[in-house]
């Protein structure tokens, strides 16, 4: 309770915010790395802040897009045994001892969850945030996968078995969408935060 409460008072001021996730283990010069980097600072200077899990690989990359746009660059780190250092880029530094504190972080400040390529603990998140979309216990945001040759394979497993036996229904698979082009990224996400800004206050244009 004493990490939500403190992470929810560091981040009541951050506005409007897309959650980033993604392999640590993946090597500065990965081309994920290169694409997550290249999202946070369109991101950033797109208004946005970044929420990541403040280690290494794609959470850095993005960390440090959107840091060196001079965006805002939230890590939410949290000691592993293969994740030994938190990464430099982050403008807001939070510490969690307890998974369940971290992602419960990351659902209650963003709008928005984009997906690149990980391992277990980035499919945990992309599953909890559509199940937490599927059931209403978030409101639907974009979810976005990022990495269209990774992510096929798992999408046509769901479909051939899990679509097939109704286990998830049409509309479901409709709750998340697969874009490569970081800017594409960033205006699904504008375009979701403009359909959700009362009429008084739309802006005249997005921003690019």
């Amino acid at each position: 309770m004493s990490e939500l409460v403190r992470a929810a008072e560091a981040l009541s001021k951050i506005g409007p915010a897309a959650s980033v996730f993604g392999s640590a283990r993946l090597p500065p010069d990965s081309p994920y790395c290169a694409l997550a980097q290249e999202l946070g600072d369109r991101l950033a200077r797109a208004g946005l802040a970044v929420i990541a899990g403040g280690g290494p690989g794609i959470m850095q990359a993005a960390n440090r897009g959107a840091y060196e746009a001079g965006g805002t660059s939230v890590g939410l780190n949290i000691r592993l045994p293969a994740e030994q250092s938190n990464n430099p880029f982050q403008s807001i530094d939070l510490q969690f001892e307890y998974f369940y504190s971290r992602k419960a972080t990351f659902f209650m400040h963003s709008m928005a969850y984009i997906s690149l390529p990980g391992g277990f603990g980035t499919l945990d998140e992309l599953f909890e945030a559509l199940t937490l979309i599927q059931t209403g216990k978030i409101p639907r945001g974009p979810v976005i996968l990022m990495g269209r040759s990774f992510w096929a394979g798992l999408i046509d497993w769901i479909e051939r078995e899990v679509l097939s036996l109704d286990m998830v229904t049409p509309g479901h698979m409709k709750l998340f969408q697969v874009e490569d082009d970081p800017q594409a990224v960033v205006d699904l996400v504008l375009a979701y935060e403009y359909a959700h800004l009362s009429e008084a206050n739309r802006p005249s244009s997005l921003p690019r």
